[in-house]
């Protein structure tokens, strides 16, 4: 019989145990092991039968249990000393507080932000709060779990999804299958946002036609860190608004226009309840993690317009405070919506009354050469809307400056206003414990602790001292702890493709603890080849069985429901995992989440990556394997094309010239691949020396650890986020009151009115050591003497700056590694209005050498003069005089 009315019926804790509920609905103890450990000894067996989750284990945990443990003075000073330790974390001064700085007033401003505001459209925290489908949603969780060790004041916005991702399973055959469990958010380790009177906070978007989406606020705690996740299951919605939050990234078009702009608009209205309820501090900052959430700084806009400012002065006071970070590589990866969609949803009687829709429009349509004009592009309008922005590793910022190139016309691409942060990863939450633990022994439990939150080479340089012996014993350990994992979750697979009791004896002898052990996995797009190693299955065949130096192979990954090309790739690999010659040296685990990942990492020996470069934007599972010891072999992209040394993995080279060339290029990087791992990777794995050890793998190991170990940490890239991004735009927020920004916004309109009419007349340059006419060649070290004469239009000098551009010049003559030498103006204009500027320029460099000049807007509130995207050129006859080469 199927129950008509579900309802979550919650444990009524003894006083002595009331602490055990503050602890379960803090998701501090999804990365502190002192905590799950407690949670451990409550019920080991409902422990493990929960999958890890102190919320649903109290659910389970009978009465006699917790009067035996509420009388159980071991177990209560056990309690009591945790619970100690997450008040202390709770309200302790950290890093953040430490370097603050400054006071509370105006003359005496922080140097940091008061409150950051960190949205995103996945959130990978835990494996108890399912709202992740890859990368994206596990950076985010990271980012948040990190700020939370740094003291960030930072608050999370997200969507709850009520399906979450899909759940994976396999057919017989090998076809991935989708399943999508309900998630009652009772059950979850979150709790309802309610007004003061006791009613649940609630926040609303107007829809066309009269409609109304309302959500309720769900709060995770992460740490420090509130976590406010909207969710429009509420009964006040239609059937059709109810679903607006179903699952993630699921529905046609108007379904994800309607959660990106409850994500967006409705949370940043979910932050202003959050800190009128509680008092948290508002934020300065709004950090807009991909495209998904942009809308958010329009709901912004029109909070301001409703204080009197109009659109423009407030676009400008928005910018100054946002930041946003892009993670695609490729146009197709941008969510992209039909123009008429999004101004029937901003249009009359629909959302944001007292935004122009055309206004609306202008921020997300392709108005660039290549771009399509009829749609709206959500992270055109992010970059739009944020002064600052970001890629995520060096490689994705350079990727991004040239792919978002057209919004700042007349710039080389290497001067879009496009920087890079380099993803890091959590290392409490990904190193294992056993790992934790023998850093612990060499330098004490709090220096191994702060370690991976915080960093500091000085104690990962204590992974030196560890001898060799201790290193592959550990190693060793975790291999084997993997090998235990994938029988089991084997044999759960391959029941649910059918199979009997008999028909699985095979699966006890699946994989080997002293074999060398490849991981491979991650989503399945085709970019990212999960299939490369298929290429040659003979090859592969006799790596995997080769008698003296085998391998062995562990790959999970999930493709999108709708990615049927992605689930040929995934039935591809499980078909010949299923070959009963290899089965038992190659894998393919369905339902790759965070609880597998947390042992996947940990057990192999080596991370392999071979996506095509450059598509990967940073490609974070590498970090983990590498911050548990694991060595990486992979293409150099991401954050590997980075920081990769041959002290601690291996470069797959990449056919780089035969990108035309599909199948040519695949057979040959995945000919390197396989040599790689046979002529370096596996002899160096078993080349055991007189003391029975491979001593060069364990020393790669140590230096995996040693030098990688503090540049992989999100505490690492989470500071560089405040100093770099967050301080200055908190700074230019700071700066821009309502005046400041009305003034801003008249200038650049100004600015762009009389832009047309700003030009380089004439340029001329002398030697200053023999002012003559400028010859074809000049001598290292001499100065040119700069005199360019621009005409301004109804601008001053004051509204520009004037600019030289020199450096090395190719055959093109284009300059390449350029340097900018700012020229001065040189008294009043002349008869003919025009403006004279002068300067020197140092010739510092050998070879050819080039100079151009150019004029761009200044304002002392734009971060960069490509701020606006104007620049003026000389022209030809302009620039005759204009150019020095030197050899």
């Amino acid at each position: 019989m199927k129950a008509i009315r579900r309802f979550t019926v919650r444990p009524v804790l003894p006083e002595p145990l009331r602490p055990l509920s503050d602890l379960a609905r803090n998701l501090r103890w999804s990365w502190h092991t002192e905590t799950r450990e407690l949670f451990q000894t409550v019920d080991p067996e409902g422990w493990q039968s929960c999958g890890g989750d102190p919320v649903r284990l109290l659910g389970t945990v009978s009465a006699a249990r917790l009067t035996e443990l509420a009388a159980d003075r071991r177990f209560l000073r056990r309690l009591a000393t945790v619970a100690d330790d997450l008040d202390d974390y709770l309200h302790g001064r950290r890093w953040y507080q430490a370097n603050s700085g400054g006071g509370r007033t105006a003359a005496d401003a922080p140097r940091f932000p008061a409150a950051v505001a960190y949205f995103s459209p996945e959130f990978g925290v835990t494996a108890a709060l399912p709202q992740y489908s890859g990368g994206l949603g596990i950076l985010a969780g990271d980012h948040l779990k990190a700020a939370s060790d740094l003291g960030v004041p930072l608050i999370g916005v997200g969507l709850l999804y009520r399906h979450g991702y899909f759940r994976q399973s396999l057919s017989r055959d090998g076809w991935q299958q989708e399943h999508y469990p309900v998630l009652d958010p009772n059950e979850l380790p979150v709790s309802l946002l309610r007004e003061d009177d006791g009613t649940p906070a609630r926040v609303s978007l107007a829809l066309p036609g009269g409609r109304s989406l309302h959500a309720h606020i769900w709060v995770a705690r992460v740490g420090r860190v509130p976590l406010l996740m909207l969710d429009s299951d509420v009964e006040e919605n239609g059937p059709g608004e109810r679903d607006v939050t179903d699952r993630l990234y699921g529905g046609g078009s108007e379904h994800r226009l309607l959660q990106e702009m409850l994500l967006g608009i409705g949370g940043v209205r979910a932050v202003r309840a959050y800190c009128r309820l509680t008092d948290h501090p508002e934020p300065e900052v709004f950090h807009t993690n991909e495209g998904h959430a942009g809308f958010l700084g329009l709901e912004r806009i029109r909070e301001l317009g409703a204080y009197g400012l109009d659109f423009d002065a407030a676009l400008e006071a928005v910018r100054a405070g946002t930041v946003f970070t892009t993670h695609t590589p490729v146009p197709a990866g941008i969510d992209r919506f039909d123009r008429e969609l999004v101004a029937r949803h901003f249009g009359e009687r629909a959302e944001l009354p007292g935004v122009p829709v055309e206004k609306v429009l202008q921020l997300g349509m392709e108005t660039y050469p290549g771009g399509e004009p009829n749609l709206f592009n959500m992270a055109v309008m992010g970059l739009r809307l944020a002064q600052r922005a970001n890629g995520v590793s060096k490689l994705h910022g350079a990727v991004s400056r040239s792919m978002f190139a057209g919004l700042w016309p007349g710039f080389d691409s290497a001067e879009v206003p496009i920087t890079s942060v380099t993803n890091g990863v959590h290392a409490p939450t990904w190193v294992a414990p056993e790992v934790l633990a023998l850093g612990a022994r060499q330098i004490g439990t709090s220096r191994a602790e702060d370690a991976l939150s915080v960093g500091g080479s000085d104690r990962w340089d204590a992974v030196a001292d560890i001898p060799d012996s201790e290193i592959w014993e550990l190693r060793r350990s975790l291999r084997e702890q993997l090998v235990t994992e994938v029988r089991a979750r084997l044999r759960a697979s391959w029941r649910q493709r059918g199979a009997g009791t008999a028909e699985l004896g095979w699966i006890d002898g699946v994989l080997d603890p002293d074999v060398l052990t490849i991981g491979f996995a991650r989503r399945v797009p085709s970019y990212k080849r999960l299939t490369l190693m298929l290429r040659d299955r003979d090859r592969l065949m006799e790596l995997l069985l080769h008698p003296t130096r085998p391998v062995q192979i562990v790959v999970a990954g999930k493709a999108h429901p709708a990615d049927d090309s992605g689930k040929k790739l995934v039935r591809e690999l499980v078909r010949f995992a299923d070959d009963p010659r290899v089965r038992h040296r190659i894998v393919f685990l369905p339902d790759y989440g965070m609880g597998m990942a947390q042992k996947l990492y940990p057990g192999c020996d080596v991370w392999l990556n071979n996506p095509l470069r450059p598509l990967e934007a940073c490609g974070t599972s590498g970090m983990k394997a590498a911050l548990n010891g694991g060595l990486n072999l992979s293409v150099l992209d991401g954050w590997w094309d980075e920081w990769f040394e041959p002290d601690f993995g291996w470069a797959i080279p990449t056919a780089d010239g035969s990108a035309t060339d599909e199948d040519r290029r695949d057979e040959l990087e995945a000919a390197a691949l396989y040599s790689l791992i046979e002529n370096q990777v596996a002899p160096r794995f078993y080349d055991s020396g007189s003391s029975g050890l491979p001593g060069r793998w364990i020393e790669m190991v140590r230096r995996t650890l040693t030098s990688l170990g503090p540049k992989v940490l999100a505490g690492r890239m989470v500071r560089e986020y405040v100093e770099r991004l967050y301080a200055p735009a908190a700074q230019a927020h700071r700066a821009l009151d309502a005046a400041t920004a009305q003034e801003l916004a008249a200038w650049k309109a100004r600015v762009r009115d009389c832009w047309p009419q700003v030009a380089v007349d004439h340029v001329e340059a002398l030697d200053q050591a023999a002012p003559a006419a400028l010859a074809a060649t000049a001598e290292l070290g001499s100065t040119l003497a700069l005199r360019v004469r621009v005409a301004l239009g109804a601008l001053q000098p004051e509204d520009v700056e004037v600019q030289a551009v020199a450096g090395r010049v190719d055959s093109d003559d284009a300059i390449r590694d350029a340097r900018t030498f700012p020229l001065k103006p040189a008294g009043g204009p002349d008869l003919e209005g025009r403006w004279m500027f002068e300067g020197p320029l140092e010739l510092e460099r050998t070879g050819p050498f080039g100079y151009t000049v150019r004029i761009l807007p200044s304002h002392r509130l734009i971060p960069a003069g490509a701020d606006l995207g104007l620049v003026a050129l000389p022209t030809e006859a302009a620039g005759e005089d204009a150019g020095v080469l030197m050899r």
